[in-house]
Order: structure tokens, then C-alpha cells, then sequence
């Protein structure tokens, strides 16, 4: 089970935010919208950034979405994920003694959240072996405090290629590294956070529907951050939460994905509020959507969302 979804955290929360966004009954039928529907869209997103915000760093607990009080919050998440987790948990599910190396790999990974994981740089760092560092984080992955993403690929692809590793719950990461609300000024760390809630909101609306998740990286290091296989279909998700609406020469990981695999759309999620729409491009036939954040993880966790085959 995955913590609470940003739209049932408002939920939880008993927060009705007026004017109401409209309906989305899947992804794909955003290509077909109207301007009206966009131009309502575009009108009641602003009132969703906040709130978002404030989900990054609350997380998606439910006794923690209920406490008013954001240092109380974190410090309840790094208690619970350090020493009940990792310090009485994990020492007895797994028989781990060394649990200062524990502690320190998980500290490790909250630094790099979405990151590429480099095993020999982090063994290194850690002065640990490789063996147990992999095994470290083979646990972290059974207990469900870590998402492990492979290579888009198969067979060599992926056994040659690095994985990529979120937390669990975008807050984790803010709670352990005592980061307060001053990490909403700091436009990287946003952004890390961003794209950790944003993987785990496509991963728990659609992981039931066996769909597989991957990154891709192509020539020159150009990268996709998240591809959802549904079927015979490959699609595409790219975040650029950035204070400036995303250009085709940001796109490149996207467009030369979309080339090579003769995609025919693609989505990226974007910050400001008003940035809704086809992404206008000639340089590639593929259709972009572009979506606020805040918007897909609210639609992503509602209940009003279909199944995977309509992304």
C-alpha cells in the first residue's frame, strides 16, 4: 500500500477548494479538450500550489496530513522512518547488526531521491562493499520505503544499465534531512520532490494494471525521467518543475525518445499554473501535454481516474 495520494490528502484534511477543476476521466482525453475546459483548469490551479507544497513536505501519512504543526510532522516521519523502521524493524525482520551502515545508506539515498545510483560511488562514500550496500537496498525495496526503476530496455539493456531509486513518499527525504519549509525557496530540491511525488503517484495509480515502469536515456546522456509500458503502448513523462514554461530544447531526452520509438504523444509536467496544453513544436510530431504538477497528482488520485489502457 502506498501512502495517501495529494488528492486524498485534501481529503483527509477536509479541504474543499473553490472553484472545483474539472473532471478528468483519463490522461488521453486532455488532447481533446476544449479551451473552456483548460481555460477552468488554468483557473482553479493556482489554489492547489500551496497545498501541494505543503504535501511534499507533510507527506502522505495521514497521522501526519492531520497535525497542524510542520516541525512536529517531520519530526514524527524521520522518527518513525529511522527508528522504528530502520532501527527495530528491519535489525529484526533481516538480522542486520551493522545498523550504523543501515542508517547511513538510507541517508545516502535521501540526498540522491530520483537519482541514478552510482553502487560504487556509495560504497565508497559508506566505506561499505558493494555486496552489502546492494543488500542494504535490496531491503529497502522489500520493506517498501524505496521504488527501484531499471532502464527502458530489456535483456542486456538493463543488466548493463543503472537503476534509479525514489522514496516512497515524497516528505521522507525534507523529514530526514531536516528540511523546513525553507526547501520551497531552494528550486532543486522542489524540484527533486516534485518528481519523487510524481513517480509515485503514476506508480500507485497503475501499478495493479501490470503496466512496467522504466527511464530511458539516450544519446549525449538525454533523459526521460519515467516510461509507463501499457501493452504495446510506450509513454512518456518528463518533469520540468521550473518557473518558466518548458521549451522544445528542453524536451530534447523527450524528443529523441519520441523519434527513435515513433511515439505519438507524450507528457510534461510543469509548475506554473497556466501551463495546460499541447506544447507547441515542429521539431517533432509527437503531442506533448503539459500539466501543472499540483493537477496530476490531484487527478492521479482520484477516484474518478480510469485504467492504465487510457493513459
Amino acid at each position: 500500500m502506498t501512502t495517501l495520494s495529494f488528492y486524498e490528502y485534501l481529503q483527509i484534511r477536509k479541504l474543499t477548494l473553490p472553484p472545483p477543476l474539472p473532471e478528468l476521466r483519463s490522461l488521453k482525453d486532455l488532447f481533446g479538450w476544449q479551451s473552456r475546459q483548460l481555460y477552468q483548469a488554468k483557473e482553479a490551479a493556482p489554489q492547489y500550489v500551496g497545498h501541494f507544497h505543503e504535501y511534499l513536505l507533510r507527506g502522505g501519512f495521514p497521522q501526519t496530513a492531520l497535525i497542524e504543526n510542520m516541525s512536529i510532522a517531520q519530526t514524527l516521519i524521520r522518527e518513525d522512518i529511522i527508528d522504528k523502521v530502520l532501527k527495530r524493524d528491519m535489525t529484526a525482520n533481516f538480522g542486520v547488526r551493522q545498523v550504523l551502515d543501515l542508517e547511513h545508506t538510507f541517508l545516502y539515498l535521501c540526498m540522491n531521491d530520483g537519482g541514478l545510483l552510482d553502487m560504487g560511488k556509495l560504497s565508497s562514500n559508506l566505506a561499505v562493499s558493494k555486496a552489502t550496500a546492494q543488500r542494504y537496498i535490496d531491503m529497502f525495496v522489500a520493506s517498501h520505503l524505496v521504488y527501484k526503476l531499471a532502464p527502458f530496455g530489456y535483456g542486456k539493456e538493463v543488466l548493463r544499465g543503472r537503476f534509479k531509486l525514489y522514496l516512497a513518499d515524497p516528505a521522507i527525504a525534507p523529514a530526514v534531512m531536516l528540511r523546513d519549509k525553507s526547501m520551497i525557496a531552494d528550486a532543486p530540491l522542489l524540484g527533486v520532490a516534485t518528481e519523487a511525488a510524481v513517480f509515485k503517484h503514476i506508480f500507485a495509480r497503475y501499478y495493479p494494471a501490470n503496466v512496467r515502469f522504466s527511464y530511458w536515456r539516450g544519446k549525449k546522456d538525454h533523459e526521460v525521467d519515467l516510461v509507463a509500458e501499457v501493452g504495446s503502448e510506450i509513454i512518456p513523462f518528463e518533469v520540468k518543475y521550473r518557473s518558466r514554461s518548458p521549451s522544445p530544447a528542453d524536451l530534447k531526452g523527450l524528443f529523441e525518445m519520441a523519434h527513435q520509438k515513433q511515439l505519438e504523444r507524450a507528457y510534461v509536467v510543469t509548475k506554473e499554473t497556466d501551463d495546460i496544453g499541447v506544447l507547441a513544436s515542429k521539431a517533432s510530431p509527437v503531442a506533448i501535454m503539459r500539466i501543472p504538477a499540483p493537477l496530476l497528482c490531484y487527478w492521479m488520485g482520484s477516484t474518478e481516474l480510469e485504467s492504465a489502457s487510457r493513459t
